[in-house]
């Protein structure tokens, strides 16, 4: 859920203006029609135009493409109301999908295809997915199957991506590909960093080995319209996230113009790592508004359900529990805005990829906490469909899951940090 960043100075009512727009846009927008669009298996793609037309798909992109540059301090307060006031991941995943599959496109696109693909995704005419994970690679992206062979103007893809979020309706998919032999990828030069690419010192960081890792030579990226013959889609059941169109996508001989070709050929492997950065702040965000939104409502509910005479919130036990639930959002709070002041003052280095990592997996280890605290204290209610915490409560495996397993996330870490 990454765009690009700046780090111009955000003030208080920037920020505050901002969090007001996005509590009212979900609250009136999302949250009341949630259960339905879960029924339905999809949100209505009308969602996208009223999200642009308050700026928010923007964010963070350049003014040229239709965009507003911010700051991750000014874009956390966005990934934080949107989900503590809409209470969905499966809106989230899908109305920012964008945010991962522009980025390299942004980054690495020529000016032609930058003009032709961001200013109609970023008004909310055309969706935007990233396709990378493969049925047996998971987190080892080194090791895909998916091919592009090169064939005059032209790539022929065939393969398969699975769990693609925005699959089934993406009119541009960024898509990780094999273009050449399977070997060791290399630290690539030192040079100043530019859209959302990793910055020097951690430009293998991502991935966590020095010298890149076995198989990930001979990966490119490649942006495939959505409309490709030989390009097929099936919707996925979940256990959460139900209206977020998730999807099986087969290439089957899709021919793909080679100008959509994104950065040069054996540059993919660093391009979806410097991805996975942003990707992983975003969900830390969005894991704390989905812990807030947990608190609010087990809040709420003990302050009117009464027990024994008295209201729940005037047991100890529940206070207490409130309380335990208090302290893990205030601590990822503060570790998200720590994290996000770092990245805005240029030091982005292993450290702060280090960071990332851990605070993607305290983030949603708060969440989980969080929600397993509220369905307790809601009881019966808590099981019920219709209430938050037990959307949230089958939302909280995949944002453990999607960016990188917590296994990966703490051996990543480790690594950058020297252990």
């Amino acid at each position: 859920m990454t765009a690009t960043s700046d780090a111009t100075p955000v003030s208080d009512e920037d920020r505050t203006a901002l969090t007001d727009t996005v509590t009212r846009f979900a609250r009136t927008e999302i949250a009341p029609h949630v259960d339905a669009w879960d029924a339905a298996g999809e949100f209505p793609r009308s969602l996208y135009r009223r999200a642009a037309d308050l700026g928010l798909l923007g964010l963070g992109y350049p003014e040229q493409y239709g965009g507003t540059p911010a700051s991750y301090q000014l874009r956390l307060p966005l990934w934080r109301a949107l989900s503590r006031h809409g209470a969905s991941g499966g809106v989230l995943a899908s109305l920012l999908s964008h945010n991962i599959g522009l980025p390299p496109v942004l980054a690495h696109g020529s000016n032609a295809v930058r003009a032709e693909v961001i200013p109609p995704v970023l008004a909310g005419e055309q969706i935007a997915a990233l396709a990378i994970t493969e049925a047996g690679g998971g987190s080892d992206v080194a090791q895909l199957k998916t091919t592009a062979r090169r064939e005059g103007d032209e790539y022929i893809v065939n393969g398969e991506k699975v769990f693609i979020t925005s699959g089934m309706r993406a009119d541009w998919i960024t898509v990780a590909v094999r273009t050449g032999e399977a070997g060791r990828d290399h630290e690539p030069p030192r040079s100043p960093a530019s859209h959302g690419s990793l910055p020097p010192e951690g430009a293998l960081a991502a991935l966590g080995r020095p010298g890149g890792s076995k198989g990930s030579a001979g990966i490119s990226m490649l942006l495939i319209p959505g409309h490709s013959p030989g390009l097929s889609r099936t919707r996925l059941d979940k256990m959460g996230w139900l209206c977020s169109d998730t999807a099986h996508l087969r290439f089957d001989n899709v021919r793909v113009p080679a100008r959509y070709l994104l950065g040069e050929e054996g540059a993919g492997f660093r391009i979806i790592m410097a991805n996975f950065n942003g990707e992983r702040f975003g969900l830390a965000a969005s894991a704390l508004g989905f812990a807030e939104a947990c608190y609010d409502e087990a809040l709420a509910w003990a302050r009117q359900r009464k027990t024994f005479g008295a209201a729940l919130v005037e047991h100890q036990v529940i206070r207490h529990k409130l309380v335990d639930m208090q302290m893990r959002i205030q601590s990822t709070a503060a570790w998200c805005e720590s994290v996000a002041a770092q990245a805005d003052a240029g030091r982005t280095g292993p450290e702060w990829v280090a960071n990332v990592c851990m605070l993607k997996n305290h983030a949603t280890q708060t969440m989980q906490f969080c929600a397993d605290q509220a369905v307790q204290i809601l009881g019966g209610m808590g099981f019920m469909r219709g209430t938050v915490s037990e959307r949230i409560y089958r939302e909280v495996k995949v944002m453990m899951i999607g960016g990188g397993a917590e296994e990966i996330m703490k051996d990543l870490a480790a690594r950058q940090l020297g252990i």
